[in-house]
């Protein structure tokens, strides 16, 4: 009889009290789809430069600047709503799926090194900008 009292308690506070959610501003399809398109466009940039013969390092930062001055120039109000870390990732994974092979980068050790590289070169390449603000 204790049992079901104290599981009637339970259920009778979890109806009055229903757990927190939490909800992402970034689930807005029209963020996914801009961060999208940067992905894209840096994933092509870097390894079109890459292709041309260019160091990975002047192929991190022609790519950060060329995406980055489109990306400041955007009207495009959803930016502000673009995490970093989430765009690191995502620019990671399709660099590597893109052109990775060509200067040894697989699986996911590739995606991770090419991300805290791309952090790396990001932050000394434009430390006074962001690329989603």
């Amino acid at each position: 009889m204790l049992k079901l009292f104290f599981v009637l308690i339970l259920f009778i506070f979890f109806q009055l009290e229903p757990a927190i959610g939490l909800a992402f501003d970034t689930s807005d399809p029209s963020v996914s789809l801009l961060q999208n398109r940067i992905t894209n466009n840096f994933s092509k940039k870097y390894c079109n430069a890459i292709q041309n013969g260019l160091s990975k390092d002047e192929a991190m930062k022609s790519a950060i600047v060329k995406t980055e001055n489109i990306i400041s120039f955007s009207y495009n109000p959803q930016k502000k709503w673009i995490e970093k870390s989430d765009l690191a990732n995502q620019i990671s994974l399709q660099v590597v799926n893109d052109c990775g092979w060509s200067f040894g980068l697989i699986g996911k050790e590739g995606v991770d090194y090419f991300k805290s590289y791309f952090l790396e070169i990001y932050e000394k390449t434009t430390p006074d900008k962001n690329f989603s603000r």
